[in-house]
């Protein structure tokens, strides 16, 4: 499977529940690399990718959290006006819907990082090439 490991949970819309989360992977060693949380009005989605994604995995289970792997794509792309509209621009040209987004800071000197989460990672993966937008893989965002 072509992409990056994403770690999803879903939380209740009850005060102190993101703090539990990383309070359980604080006390396990684990690091937040990258994070995204959406909320409705019962529920939140919160999506990270950590150093560790397989402990982290298990101890929010055992922590009585609902988590699970995702694959999404992470990109890399220039920090200027117009990269990330001609990402999603070939997708839409494409036929891939994106189902969400998030950018994060990571090593990367002058480029902006950007996770994706679409309906079709290989399509997705093959569009990115066609235009020229390089993939960055799980690996380089764990180096420290």
């Amino acid at each position: 499977m072509a992409g990056i490991r994403q770690i999803s949970v879903f939380l209740a819309n009850q005060s102190g529940r993101l703090a539990e989360v990383t309070k359980i992977l604080a006390d396990n060693g684990i690091d937040i690399i990258a994070l995204s949380i959406a909320d409705t009005a019962s529920y939140g989605a919160l999506r990270m990718i950590t150093d560790d994604n397989d402990r982290a995995i298990e101890v929010l289970k055992e922590g009585g959290f609902v988590s699970k792997i995702n694959h999404v794509l992470g990109i890399e792309i220039p920090n200027e006006p117009g990269a990330l509209s001609k990402v999603l621009s070939a997708f839409d040209e494409n036929g891939i819907s994106v189902e969400y987004i998030y950018a994060f800071v990571g090593k990367s000197g002058t480029n902006a990082r950007v996770i994706i989460r679409v309906n079709d990672n290989e399509h997705g993966t093959e569009v990115l090439s066609s235009i020229g937008i390089r993939l960055i893989t799980e690996d380089e965002i764990l180096k420290k």
